[in-house]
Order: C-alpha cells, then structure tokens, then sequence
C-alpha cells in the first residue's frame, strides 16, 4: 500500500500535482492532491478514475480499479470514487469507531515505511506523535493553488487504447 500511495504520487507530480498523504484510521491511506474549485464533480471524478485506470492496467497484479470486493484479494484498490459528489471520506485527525481508536492522521511522505500500518495512530499514542513533530506535514495544504490538468483522461485512455489494439 505504501508503495502505491508513492507510485501515485508519482503520477501526480508528472501531471504537476503536488499531493499529501495521510492514514485512514482503517485499512488505507489517502492521497490528496489540492485543487482550484475550478472543476465540477464529473471532470474530478473521471480524471481520477483514469488514474485509476491506469495503475491498475500498469500494473495489474498490484492495483484494482474496480469496487468489487471479491477481486480485491492480494490487491490494492485505488479508491477514485471518493471524489464523487456526495461521498464521504475520513478527516484528518477524526477518530474511527473501531477498536483501538484509531485515528485519520496527515503524515510527511518521507513518514511512509513499508511495514506501517494505516491504523497505527490511535487516541493513545497521536498525542505523542505530534508532540514529537517539528512541522506539521500538511502545513502547505491551504497555500498550495493548482488546476486539474486536462490531460489525465487523455493520457490514461491513450495508454489503454494503444494497448487494447495491440
């Protein structure tokens, strides 16, 4: 999971997004990528299931772009129906109602360790963690103005046209 949070870094960066990370208090992590008001909900929501899309056709062992649960075993799923008009994701530093309380905690990317769990931050030990931070990692958040590029869908599908005529 650590590994696909960075790769989608990655691609955002190609793209020109800068992009935060944080735990779920559950099973994952979230990227955020900032962006203007600019967009309506559709454009959002396309662009980040052709991400999607193309992680998993990249890499079809590691990621799943596709909801279905039973598919999920032994793969990531790149969760883009979150940017949908509607739809609910965890805050930062909100508390899970499962066992432990963990808590949605905003991390650095060079916090992300491969044996991390996304539930490692609970009600007990996140005072101490942020007690111990020298910044806050999502302290640019706010500042930060950038667009959602056009280009997502058309680079997605390009990949995925070239390949499926091949």
């Amino acid at each position: 999971m650590v590994e696909g949070a960075r790769e989608l870094r990655e691609r955002l960066n190609a793209l020109g997004l800068e992009s935060f990370v944080k735990t779920t208090g559950g099973k994952g992590l979230h990227v955020v990528a900032p962006i203007a008001p600019e967009a309506d909900w559709n454009t959002v929501r396309n662009a980040t299931k052709d991400l999607a899309a193309a992680m998993e056709h990249d890499n079809p062992q590691a990621y799943l772009a596709t909801s279905v649960k039973n598919a999920r075993t032994g793969r990531i799923y790149v969760d883009y129906l979150r940017n949908s008009r509607g739809t609910t994701a965890v805050a930062a530093y909100s508390t899970r109602a499962r066992p432990g309380a963990p808590v949605s905690t905003p991390l650095a990317w060079d916090d992300l360790s491969p044996g991390m769990k996304p539930n490692s931050y609970t009600v007990s030990n996140l005072p101490a963690r942020l007690a111990q931070l020298r910044d806050d990692p999502w302290a640019d958040f706010f500042q930060i103005k950038q667009a959602l590029p056009s280009v997502i869908g058309a680079r997605a599908k390009r990949k995925t046209t070239r390949t499926n005529r091949a």
